[in-house]
């Protein structure tokens, strides 16, 4: 049985790691499955992507669609038509496509309409209900048209349920986010701005922001920027920026004493920070998951999260898009007033191994 497996942007990344381990894992104890790793080069930077497969231990892939940058649009039908004329030549048995990125439902489009192949969405069910995040209909779109559901939380599998999808095309397996994290956990390590910057543990903010709403328009940027930097009181407020919003920075030439912005981090640096600091801000999904599991408090500048478990779970709130909730979620912070939080059911860094053993029973591989 050969399996694709879909990649294009970082998160995706993080989330084929261990199932890709567990492929190999589970093809060493006899089990008939084969892997193709396609990477549509929907993040193309170096940082965005080469680092990670570096640091993760990801093999190269064995096709590259180069899909590029563009618009929404132009990048979707680029991925469609390029993985389309891989599957005419070289078709596979099932397609896993992982999180809620363009590349996840192009993929999944097109291989429906090549000889229905079936599809398999890692991360399936979760919704913000915000459908002006693009997010949000690539996730709606890909599990219109998916035949296997791998689920996160008890949640995605009500979406599921209510949407109509049969009980027995839902598994809920866990995050395999979350198996990288517990793996890749003992190998973080201090980044260049660490020691530039003196910071100590629990004396920093790490933030992010990338959301068009909160990062595309100067005058809401610079309010959000400016009021993080002046709650956080004189503690250093680390950013590592991601390509899109340091075009923006750049034109508002904002400054503060306590800001340092730094290009975007590898994955072993990147989260050695955010488990040494005394809180997180942002507005990414997955660094909500990951803050969750490492006990540190989180705060999303969001209206909405297709993860509600790490808010009635884990050690995240969400803010919103007002800078005016920003000094009151901090003062909370330093009044040490931040809920404990836990772990989410089945985020035990099993995830990948559950998901393979599955699909060796859907295809009676065993």
């Amino acid at each position: 049985m050969l399996v694709d497996i879909i990649a294009g942007a970082r998160p995706n990344f993080i989330k084929i790691a261990p199932i890709i381990d567990s492929i190999k894992r589970h093809r060493e104890a006899g089990m008939p499955i084969q892997y193709r790793l396609v990477h549509t080069g929907q993040h193309y930077d170096k940082k965005m992507s080469g680092d990670f497969f570096e640091q993760l231990g990801i093999p190269d892939p064995d096709v590259n669609l180069g899909a590029g940058s563009g618009t929404q649009a132009e990048q979707t039908g680029k991925i469609m038509v390029a993985y389309e004329k891989l599957l005419l030549a070289q078709p596979c048995d099932l397609c896993i496509v992982v999180g809620d990125v363009t590349s996840t439902m192009a993929c999944s489009i097109a291989a429906k309409k090549v000889n229905n192949i079936k599809v398999a969405h890692v991360e399936g069910g979760i919704r913000s209900g915000d459908w002006t995040m693009p997010e949000e209909i690539n996730r709606i779109v890909t599990d219109a048209i998916t035949d296997y559901f791998f689920t996160t939380s008890e949640v995605a599998n009500t979406n599921l349920r209510k949407s109509g999808v049969a009980d027995d095309r839902i598994f809920f397996v866990g995050n395999t986010m979350i198996d990288t994290l517990y793996k890749q956990m003992p190998r973080f390590h201090k980044p260049e701005i660490w020691s530039s910057c003196g910071l100590v543990a629990g004396e920093y903010i790490i933030m992010t922001l990338h959301r068009p709403a909160n990062v595309d328009q100067a005058p809401k940027l610079n309010d959000l920027i400016t009021e993080i930097c002046k709650a956080a009181r004189d503690l250093p407020v680390i950013f590592p920026v991601h390509p899109r919003t340091a075009k923006m920075l750049e034109s508002i030439g904002f400054k503060s004493a306590n800001l340092h912005i730094t290009e975007p981090l590898g994955y072993l640096e990147f989260n050695f920070l955010v488990k040494n600091a005394r809180a997180v801000i942002t507005d990414s999904g997955g660094i909500t998951e990951e803050a969750t599991v490492m006990g540190v408090p989180c705060m999303t500048l969001r209206d909405s999260t297709e993860r509600p478990e790490t808010c009635t779970v884990g050690t995240n709130e969400l803010l919103g898009t007002d800078p005016g909730s920003i000094a009151p979620a901090f003062e909370k912070l330093f009044a040490g007033q931040w809920k404990k939080g836990g772990i989410p059911a089945m985020w035990d860094g099993k995830t990948a191994d559950r998901i393979i053993a599955s699909i060796g029973i859907i295809f009676a591989l065993s």
